[in-house]
């Protein structure tokens, strides 16, 4: 039986409106069809509200975690934006709808390249997807940004994506243990930053410079 995905997204969106008041982020993710996003073989699960695998080690982020992180950029609709880990697209995808500009950041080649392609596609022509950079974390060259999301977890707050705030911007982080973090609001001020807590969150790692090394790494 073929699956209706236009009634399984409509159902997955009046289930976590529950927890997601904006409603600009709720018509963005109605208008992505996430499917697109995952191998056919896992199509008939695209809007379980879970995390699934992409390969490489990486997985697609539980939906409302998606609304939830995207809620808390407060985004208006004329930001610059960057996304540290591209993954499938999905995130990028949601944001393309929500922003002016959206850099997004991935460290897997393959991931990068099928991602980018897969926004064409689907007219995300506002997103520019990169190739992380030996040696650096996030994008600088495209700083200062209103909004950084990162769809990783991190052992810490790097400074290094503060710096590439604007005045007044925002980063949407998970922190915390390898596989278990807690997610943050950090907004850059003039005379530092103002930390916000929303809750437990469990993500994959953000690995490289400034976060967490190889695992293989670990073992030297």
């Amino acid at each position: 039986m073929e699956t209706d995905f236009t009634a399984a997204r409509e159902s997955l969106i009046a289930a976590i409106r529950h927890e997601v008041g904006d409603e600009r982020v709720l018509a963005a993710m109605s208008r992505v069809p996430r499917e697109r996003f995952l191998p056919p073989d896992l199509h008939r699960y695209a809007y379980d509200d879970r995390p699934l695998p992409i390969g490489h080690g990486q997985t697609i982020s539980q939906p409302l975690m998606v609304a939830i992180m995207t809620e808390v950029l407060h985004l208006k609709g004329h930001e610059k934006v960057l996304e540290l880990g591209t993954g499938s697209g999905y995130q990028a995808a949601i944001l393309a709808g929500l922003a002016r500009q959206v850099d997004s950041v991935e460290r897997v080649p393959e991931l990068a390249q099928s991602a980018a392609q897969r926004l064409r596609e689907l007219g995300c022509h506002n997103v520019a997807v990169h190739i992380s950079e030996k040696g650096t974390l996030g994008w600088p060259a495209g700083a200062p940004y209103d909004a950084i999301l990162v769809t990783a977890g991190a052992p810490h707050v790097p400074q290094e994506l503060v710096g590439q705030l604007k005045i007044g911007g925002r980063l949407v982080i998970p922190v915390g243990r390898r596989y278990a973090q807690e997610l943050l609001s950090v907004q850059r001020e003039q005379a530092g930053t103002k930390v916000t807590r929303h809750g437990q969150c469990r993500f994959v790692p953000l690995i490289g410079y400034g976060a967490w090394p190889e695992e293989n790494e670990e073992s030297r």
